[in-house]
């Protein structure tokens, strides 16, 4: 089967479409640097062509207000339009867990208005919410650092490696459209300053780590369970620790 996979030259899609291909499908990575550019519709129509699969893992390259919505609401609905034109048959789309909770922050509305075109587009979907990976903790914290201080909301955290990541969307991307939302997460719950200073400290990053009631996640203030997934959610096996102990050793 013939899935073109949007955004497959990044971190998730590269490991996707690796996956995709060691089962036997053609698996395509789109993005701009493969010469398919869905925010200007470049080669959208000859990429899609016999393609009942698309699978959309593909990110804003600006985090701004602006420019993070502008990417999801043009980038998703030239996908979309496309994607019915050549009779795509099942749309997968990454999003993150917690979205809808996550509305004061611009990214995370602009996520939100993705989820919604998808959802009106008429075209069959599955949308799969990952919670957090392990390799971003050093980057969340740079968002967060004041001077050489993380200040970090009180919340927990439930992260999962982006290996896992890639699995849980080949799953959804072999299986029938379910046409609502899939939640992944990792094995174990953390709190998020126990996340990060545990990042950190298998960087020997020495910034001081606190909780502060008046941090805020991406621009979002966070409830204790805001950035957790739900019950039903499928648990990849990867523990933090473990992976990090990898890491050392490479």
């Amino acid at each position: 089967m013939k899935v073109v996979v949007i955004g497959g030259t990044g971190l998730i899609g590269s490991k996707l479409v690796g996956k995709l291909k060691e089962h036997g499908h053609e698996a395509v990575a789109a993005a701009p640097n493969t010469g398919v550019n869905t925010l200007t519709g470049e080669g959208l129509a000859e990429v899609l062509e016999g393609a009942p699969v698309v699978v959309d893992v593909s990110n804003s390259p600006s985090f701004a207000d602006d420019a993070v919505m502008e990417f999801f609401r043009t980038s998703t609905t030239n996908l979309l339009k496309a994607e019915a034109e050549a009779g795509v048959r099942h749309h997968v789309a990454l999003s993150v867990v917690g979205t809808d909770r996550l509305q004061e922050s611009g990214y995370f509305r602009a996520k939100q208005v993705q989820e919604d075109l998808i959802k009106a587009s008429g075209i069959p979907f599955t949308i799969v919410h990952a919670t957090q990976f392990f390799e971003f903790a050093k980057g969340l914290a740079d968002g967060v650092t004041e001077g050489d201080t993380v200040r970090l909301p009180a919340a927990k955290i439930q992260p999962m490696v982006s290996d896992d990541v890639a699995a849980a969307v080949g799953r959804a991307t072999m299986g029938d459209p379910v046409g609502g939302v899939v939640e992944v997460g990792g094995p174990e719950a953390f709190e998020l300053e126990e996340f990060i200073r545990m990042g950190l400290a298998a960087e020997d990053d020495p910034r001081k780590i606190v909780t502060d009631p008046q941090a805020r996640y991406w621009g979002a203030e966070l409830e204790e369970n805001t950035l957790l997934p739900g019950p039903d959610a499928q648990l990849a096996g990867t523990r933090f620790a473990d992976w990090l102990a990898r890491q050392r050793q490479q």
